[in-house]
């Protein structure tokens, strides 16, 4: 059976993940980041798309992103991985599948929301004890910004940085922040304050994910 298109609109915020094929490593080489970071301004000089942040990690990918028009996310993430599949087995000789499925998405709201989940995703390397200070980690937007080079890659944050911005980074976030953000990468479940939340579900055709998991409970048989 057919996969359900998903409605990606068009100038919101997504934070975009995808992991390798079983959750298998994705980047063997030095030279497979490279290429990779690469292939994100190629892609995005073919078919433009405000990238905000990224974290390349071992086995999977973190983007922020900010379409301009609607499903155009859809079809620069096809391009995106389909170009990477290519290069990867052309450079390594191997065949088969190298991403796990379908992308996961969910939109954010423009305020602090939008600063957490970026938090979240260019504290990963730090998080996951691959570096010592998140910018020390060469394949995210953290270490671009902290060496002054934005410009061709990186578009301008829609919500402003703290001056402190590598300091916050660093710090702990809270076991509340975090299993915010990890429900809506499970369920796509837009990101933001309620009625934000809810205004956005109902655009996208998300309602279903803000429903409670979990069987009803029998009403029949309360204690």
């Amino acid at each position: 059976m057919a996969r359900p298109p998903r409605n990606f609109a068009g100038d919101l915020c997504y934070h975009v993940i995808t992991r390798g094929n079983r959750r298998m490593q994705v980047f063997d080489t030095e030279l497979d980041f490279k290429e990779f970071v690469k292939l994100l301004t190629l892609t995005k000089q073919r078919l433009d798309i405000r990238l905000l942040g990224f974290c390349l990690m071992p086995n999977h990918i973190h983007l922020l992103v900010r379409p301009y028009e609607d499903n155009d996310l859809s079809r620069w993430m096809h391009r995106l991985l389909t170009s990477h599949v290519r290069r990867h087995h052309k450079r390594h000789g191997t065949d088969g599948h190298i991403w796990q499925g379908r992308f996961k998405a969910f939109a954010i709201e423009e305020d602090h929301h939008y600063l957490t989940v970026l938090r979240y995703v260019e504290r990963n390397p730090l998080r996951a004890g691959l570096v010592d200070r998140a910018e020390l980690w060469p394949w995210s937007s953290l270490h671009f910004r902290s060496k002054d080079r934005l410009g061709r890659l990186l578009a301008q944050s829609p919500v402003p940085l703290f001056d402190d911005w590598k300091e916050w980074i660093n710090q702990p976030q809270t076991a509340a922040e975090l299993e915010g953000v990890r429900q809506c990468v499970q369920r796509g479940r837009p990101f933001g304050n309620e009625a934000w939340t809810r205004q956005t579900a109902q655009r996208l055709r998300l309602q279903s994910t803000l429903r409670a998991l979990g069987r009803p409970r029998d009403e029949g048989n309360k204690i």
